[in-house]
């Protein structure tokens, strides 16, 4: 094997955080270096927010993160804000858009984002090799050395940014995983989050024809509630709401779901009883639900006795019933799609084991874990990209 590179810091991992990290290390004079093990830095950005990256969320805070000890990201959240990430990517004139509920999207491409974080990296002076899958890690009194199959890479600090199991097609790898237990650091139990669900074969056949079907919801599970978007599939069920509450489930646990996202459809249904009484509940109920669904819920009504009665056939009790089941739909999924379709890991490196202001390991010396790897995981809509930068930030500061 031929001598090693030297480096200030080694960088494992080119996607968000990774890059973000190296540009802010190489700023500070640090010789950096980020080892991608694919062909090309950034492909999870690329792919994210339809193809045009929804970078941050202006209403990002704590309480829309995950974690086993939720006090841990306060701090790297706190002194690298949505703000701070916006002014960077005006700096680079990338036009954007705000979507809904705080979501930023590029107005062109996911590629603009890359493209920013490249021309940071580049500007700082922080090289980039792609294809440099890491095959071993070693530590010892000279800092980190690094074995890839593009040689070998020596570093007095090493930053893990490999990102979690989620969308292996992407790349995703258990490394970082494998790292931070190679030097001791605790791994909490990972899982795919932000993930479509899965029906039973019963469910399946019964719901096997709305695939296509999508409306807002009001969606929750042990204790979390979401209003957002909902879309059968022919697997499921996704979209906004269901991926929000993926993050919160456990197998086993049931899912909730409003209907009519909160509003009070029991009096929308006395007003109906009283104004069209000879009118099929399914007709009704396809006056604010997209009808297959509509017919598909009075269709499992049927073995609770209810079905698709006339309205005047509803006394008062039957018609509060009726509301309670439609705005409390239980039902419990077979799973979800897995890590194929998950955006990303809940679970990693345990908190406990690190820096909240560094990220730094506490007990390994030049060691740092940055962005998905770590046991902090965003709702959906830009928040685990803000948890990239800002995590990223804190790691290239100190490094």
């Amino acid at each position: 094997m031929n001598a090693a590179a030297n480096y200030d810091v080694i960088v494992l991992g080119g996607g968000a955080a990774g890059l973000m990290c190296a540009a802010v290390a190489a700023s500070r004079g640090r010789r950096t270096v980020v080892l991608e093990g694919s062909k090309r830095c950034g492909k999870k950005i690329l792919m994210s927010g339809g193809g045009r990256c929804n970078f941050t969320n202006v209403y990002s805070t704590p309480e829309n993160f995950l974690s086993a000890n939720p006090h841990f990201c306060k701090s790297a959240l706190a002194r690298y804000t949505p703000a701070d990430f916006i002014a960077l990517v005006d700096a680079h004139d990338i036009a954007y858009h705000e979507k809904e509920k705080g979501q930023l999207f590029c107005n062109k491409s996911s590629r603009q984002i890359v493209t920013m974080l490249l021309d940071e990296c580049a500007a700082a002076g922080a090289q980039i090799h792609v294809r440099a899958a890491v095959e071993a890690v070693e530590h010892g009194a000279g800092g980190y050395v690094v074995e890839t199959d593009k040689g070998r890479f020596r570093g007095q600090s090493l930053v893990v940014a490999t990102g979690g199991l989620s969308i292996p097609k992407m790349g995703a790898s258990g490394v970082g995983y494998r790292i931070a237990r190679q030097f001791g650091l605790p791994v909490r139990e990972t899982r795919a989050a932000l993930v479509p669900f899965t029906f039973a074969e019963g469910r399946q056949a019964a719901f096997g024809a709305l695939s296509g079907v999508g409306l807002d919801v009001e969606a929750g599970c042990n204790d979390a509630l979401f209003e957002a978007g909902m879309l059968f599939t022919h697997r499921g069920l996704s979209g906004p709401a269901m991926l929000q509450v993926s993050s919160y489930w456990q197998p086993g646990d049931s899912v909730e779901v409003d209907w009519f996202a909160g509003a009070d459809i029991e009096t929308w249904l006395d007003e109906r009883r009283s104004a069209r009484p000879d009118a099929r509940l399914a007709t009704i109920l396809a006056q604010r639900l997209p009808r297959r669904l509509a017919q598909c819920l009075c269709n499992e009504l049927g073995a609770e006795g209810l079905g698709n009665p006339r309205l005047r056939q509803l006394d008062d009790s039957a018609c509060t019933t009726l509301a309670d089941r439609l705005s409390a739909w239980r039902f419990v999924p077979d799973g979800t799609e897995g890590y194929r379709t998950a955006e990303v890991t809940i679970g990693g490196v345990d908190t406990d084991a690190l820096s909240s202001a560094t990220m730094a390991a506490r007990d390994v010396p030049g060691l740092y874990f940055i962005g998905e790897v770590v046991d902090v995981t965003g709702h959906l809509g830009g928040h685990n990209f803000q948890w990239a930068w800002a995590s990223a930030q804190a790691a290239g500061a100190a490094v």
